[in-house]
């Protein structure tokens, strides 16, 4: 197999748009639990301590948080169709890209320093193209169905039409 090939195929598994993660972040990530039939989705909110491979489609976060007193650490791959979405709640500044010593630390030594940043414009991941396909696809399928209800309107209007008719000429047959 060719490498472009390999490449293409890697492509068309990533998303559209991904939200900018780094590491220090606090995330909630929303993700699809499949259940027997059903499927949910659960939430799991943490601190992201490891980001991996960036701009490929394997890439990767690791995201920790406390759970009764335990520390859960979870890794999510943003390119995965199980991830629903990824809001970034806080970002922290943090000078390396593996926090591996939160894992050491409890209470005041876990927290990280808070930074301000545009939390609309970093969990913004609209993509116009794709708004303006789904917005013709709906338009498409309204003019369908206008076109079906309208189909529908005139065959019941000739089933009338043939039921008056017949009435018609059952009344005529009896007066005779």
């Amino acid at each position: 197999m060719s490498f472009a090939l390999i490449n293409q195929v890697n492509e068309a598994q990533k998303k559209a748009n991904v939200v900018d993660v780094r590491s220090g972040d606090t995330v909630r990530v929303h993700q699809k639990i499949k259940e027997g039939s059903k499927e949910r989705i659960q939430v799991f909110e943490g601190v992201v301590i490891r980001t991996d491979r960036s701009n490929s489609h394997t890439s990767r976060i690791t995201v920790r948080k406390i759970a009764s007193g335990v520390g859960v650490e979870k890794s999510f791959l943003l390119h995965s169709p199980l991830v629903e979405k990824i809001e970034v709640v806080r970002r922290s500044k943090v000078r390396r890209n593996y926090l591996s010593f939160l894992r050491n630390r409890s209470g005041k030594g876990a927290r990280l320093t808070g930074v301000n940043f545009d939390r609309e414009g970093v969990n913004d991941i609209s993509d116009p193209e794709f708004e303006a396909e789904q917005a013709r696809i709906k338009e498409q399928a309204r003019l369908d169905a206008e076109a079906k209800a309208a189909e529908k309107a005139a065959e019941e209007a000739e089933l009338e039409a043939k039921q008056a008719e017949v009435e018609a000429r059952h009344t005529g047959a009896e007066e005779k």
